[in-house]
């Protein structure tokens, strides 16, 4: 079921909108950069997964940095609010707008264009509608890499990767979004722009101001472009699937990995036998590879610049280690492209496959990697005592110490019933994760999704400073209001 469906056709709008708002914004953007039809307006109003829904009077199209700025300068001037979007696929509904029909939605699509491809600095310069994979490939036809992959890069917005600080399976090596980004540029809540497009790796001039923008979901500004850091690109990988018996030896392994092959690690994924078993039930093609079953396997794969056979050798020999020691049970390891391509299917298969099988209770979660196995252990045995019949459903990023821990309904359960759970499921998840000094969002966000948990999870101090930094850079509150922070949380303090 949708989670912001209005209960009224009525729109809370001032009454001279039209001539004060669209008027002015359609002489900038023109008529191809303004949609008001409501179902032309759809797609940008409902997220992918999970049931978003909002109404807006408008959406604006852009194609320039300046035709944004000058369109957010009349909403500030008129006090309308903003709802910065961009590929509009998050999980947290942070990029719908609310069902009051209050804000207009400014998408980032047509600002797409790559501005500059540095090869000596290793940097290129986006801008914040393009798509993660053309950012992908276009650095790849340089001979360089960038890193960030995750399963919506053939439709995710790079712009929307820098306001969540997006994560992705190969944070292990080269760090968040945070970690990638060299610089930006950025509309402020009053139509100001502030270039900070500097591709340098040290700049220690005052405040690093990119990073106040990295993570803030579109709440303080809108990203409209950015200097990326790029890497050399890898000449060989080696990929593998390993079983093993339980979490914590896949962490030992994960130690031991280190140790041999240092940042040559670019993934070590946890994979529940649950996840694969849903995964090859409703996803074709999805291999189970090894001849028996196990309770849980790790996805590892090694990069290196060195073009020969000594990666593959590196990682058998670090599986051979692991299996000498009780740390592996099985394992494969792919002797080509296509049959690595075959392993990913696997862990690519298992976010589709989850959202077939029934209710889940998704939980991006992350603890220190030490403490991975006692937060599964602890976790799957309290939701059993609090929910009998409830299926563990964990996979994720144990390189970096994020899990992605989705219970799944029990099989033959009523999925009304089980959403009812969703309170208690959540509440006993995240009083375990903070417990364990982890973190209730590890890649996802807050947007809408987490905002009632943020007081439960977060100190006074912390969220007054967030609120702060909320009023500075926003005082009229019109900046994707209601996401992170409630409205109320900063309002008291609005300027008039």
């Amino acid at each position: 079921m949708p989670n912001d469906i209005p209960t009224t056709g009525q729109t809370t709008l001032r009454p001279d909108f039209e001539t004060a708002v669209l008027a002015p914004i359609r002489a900038i953007v023109g008529d191809r950069g303004l949609i008001t039809d409501p179902d032309t307006m759809k797609p940008f109003m409902e997220s992918w997964r999970d049931g978003w829904v909002g109404r807006s009077p408008a959406v604006v199209l852009p194609d320039s940095t300046e035709a944004l700025a000058a369109v957010v300068r009349i909403c500030a001037e008129t006090r309308t609010p903003i709802v910065p979007q961009g590929g509009n696929t998050g999980l947290t509904g942070a990029s719908q707008p609310h069902a009051d029909g209050s804000e207009i939605v400014i998408s980032t699509n047509r600002l797409n264009r790559i501005r500059e491809i540095d090869i000596d600095n290793d940097t290129m310069t986006v801008e914040a509608g393009c798509i993660l994979a053309n950012i992908q490939s276009a650095a790849r036809d340089v001979g360089r890499l960038f890193p960030m992959s995750l399963a919506a890069e053939g439709s995710c917005q790079i712009g929307g990767n820098i306001a969540t600080n997006a994560g992705g399976v190969q944070v292990v090596r080269y760090g968040n979004m945070r970690n990638l980004v060299a610089g930006l540029e950025v509309v402020l809540p009053d139509g100001r722009i502030w270039d900070g497009l500097r591709g340098l790796r040290k700049d220690n001039a005052g405040y690093d101001l990119k990073q106040i923008f990295i993570g803030s979901e579109g709440t303080l500004g809108i990203v409209t472009a950015a200097v990326l850091k790029l890497s050399p690109l890898p000449r060989a990988t080696a990929t593998a699937l390993v079983a093993v018996s339980a979490p914590s030896d896949a962490v030992d392994l994960l130690t031991r990995a280190k140790g041999v092959a240092g940042d040559r690690i670019v993934t070590f994924e946890l994979i529940q036998r649950a996840c694969i078993d849903v995964a090859r039930k409703h996803v074709p093609d999805v291999p189970d590879p090894l001849r028996d079953r196990y309770p849980w396997y790790v996805l590892v794969e090694l990069a290196d610049q060195d073009s020969g056979n000594r990666l593959a050798e590196m990682l058998e020999g670090i599986l051979e280690a692991g299996m000498e020691a009780g740390e592996v049970l099985d394992g494969v390891v792919a002797a080509s492209k296509a049959q690595a391509d075959s392993l990913w299917r696997i862990r690519e298969g298992i976010p589709e496959g989850q959202k077939r099988e029934g209710v889940s209770f998704k939980h991006d979660v992350s603890v220190p990697i030490s403490r991975v196995a006692r937060f599964l252990d602890r976790t799957d045995a309290a939701l059993e005592r609090a929910c009998p019949g409830i299926r563990p459903f964990s996979f994720g990023h144990l390189g970096d110490g994020n899990i992605h821990y989705n219970p799944i309904q029990a099989e033959d359960g009523d999925p009304a019933e089980w959403r009812a759970k969703l309170a208690t499921v959540n509440a006993i998840v995240h009083d375990i994760v903070v417990d364990l000094g982890g973190s209730i969002s590890a890649e996802h966000g807050i947007g809408r999704l987490r905002i009632d948990e943020m007081p439960r999870y977060k100190s006074p101090v912390e969220l007054e400073m967030m609120a702060t930094l909320k009023r500075a850079f926003d005082p009229h509150n019109l900046m994707n209001p209601g996401k992170i922070l409630h409205s109320s949380e900063v309002a008291s303090k609005v300027a008039p």
